[in-house]
C-alpha cells in the first residue's frame, strides 16, 4: 500500500521527538515515505519540492495528523542559492535543523552516444550537486550546535552501472565519496571544537534497489519482469522500506554509525 494512500497517520515511537528534519524532493516517493516515517517518530518535518505546490500542501496536512510541525519550501535543487535559501527557512521557521535528508532525483536515460551535455550536467546538478550545496549550508549549524544527522539517498546502480544511465548511476556514485569525505570532515571539525559526543554529526548513504515508485512506471512491464526475477527476494521494494533504514539512521542512537552505504535491495548485489 502506498504511503500516500493511508487512512489514519499514527505515531510508532518517540525516536525523533524534538528534532527538525529536511527531506529534499519530499513530496513524493522514496521522499515522501521518508516524511512519513520520521513525523511518526515524533520528528517536525520540513519538506522540498521543486513543483507541485497542491502536493505540499497535502503533505503537510497528512504529516501534521502525527501530532508534528511541518512545512513544505520550494527550490531548485541544483541552484546553490536555492539551497542555501530553503535550509535557511527551514531554521527559520522551525528554530533548528538536526536532520538532512539529500533525497531529490531526476534521471534522463540515454546511451552514452545519445546522451546531450544537458542531459548530463542537468542530473548530475540535481543528484550530485545538489546534495552538496544543502549538506554545506546546513553544516555550520550541525557544527554550532554540535550534532546532526545527514543521510544521503543514492542507488544500487551508483554501485553496479545500468545501461542507459551512465549520468544517473555517475550522480549516485558520486554520493559515495561526498558521504565518506563529508563524514571525516565532520567528526574532524567536532573534534577541533572540543565537542565531540556521543550523538555527534553523522553522514551516511542508503542505496535503494528497484523500489515501487512513479521513476519505475515508465519502464516496460517485460524489462521490470526481467529485474525482478534477478531479486533474491522475488519482488520490489517499497518506499516504506527504505524510509525504517533512514530514520534509523536519524536517531540519537545511531550515533556510532558513519561514513557507511546501506544498500536496501532485496539481496541483489550479493
Amino acid at each position: 500500500m502506498s504511503i500516500e494512500t493511508l487512512a489514519e497517520p499514527k505515531r510508532s515511537g518517540e525516536k525523533l521527538s524534538g528534532r527538525v528534519a529536511f527531506v529534499t524532493g519530499g513530496t513524493r516517493g522514496i521522499g515522501a515515505a521518508i516524511c512519513h516515517s520520521l513525523a511518526a517518530q515524533g520528528a517536525t518535518v520540513a519538506a522540498g519540492y521543486h513543483s507541485g505546490a497542491e502536493r505540499a500542501a497535502e503533505l503537510c496536512r497528512r504529516l501534521e495528523a502525527y501530532g508534528v510541525a511541518a512545512s513544505a519550501h520550494q527550490g531548485n535543487i541544483g541552484s546553490s542559492e536555492d539551497c542555501g535559501r530553503t535550509v535557511g527557512e527551514v531554521i527559520e521557521r522551525h528554530g533548528r535543523l538536526d536532520i538532512l535528508i539529500n533525497n531529490a532525483g531526476i534521471t534522463s536515460d540515454k546511451t552514452v552516444l545519445n546522451l546531450t551535455d544537458h542531459d548530463w550536467h542537468t542530473v548530475i546538478d540535481v543528484n550530485l550537486s545538489g546534495a552538496f550545496f544543502t549538506s554545506r549550508a546546513v553544516l555550520p549549524h550541525m557544527l554550532e550546535r554540535g550534532s546532526g544527522r545527514i543521510v544521503n539517498i543514492s542507488s544500487m546502480v551508483g554501485e553496479t552501472g545500468n545501461i542507459g544511465q551512465v549520468n544517473y548511476s555517475s550522480s549516485k556514485a558520486g554520493l559515495f565519496g561526498l558521504t565518506k569525505s563529508l563524514a571525516l570532515e565532520a567528526a574532524h571539525a567536532l573534534k577541533r571544537a572540543g565537542k565531540q559526543n556521543d550523538i555527534g554529526i553523522t553522514v551516511n548513504t542508503v542505496t535503494p534497489g528497484y523500489t515501487a515508485t512513479e521513476m519505475i512506471r515508465s519502464i516496460p512491464e517485460k524489462t521490470m519482469e526481467r529485474a525482478k526475477a534477478q531479486i533474491p527476494l522475488g519482488r520490489f521494494c517499497q518506499p516504506e522500506e527504505v524510509a525504517r533504514v533512514v530514520h534509523f539512521l536519524a536517531a540519537d542512537a545511531s550515533g556510532y554509525i558513519t561514513g557507511q552505504v546501506w544498500g536496501v535491495n532485496g539481496g541483489m548485489d550479493m
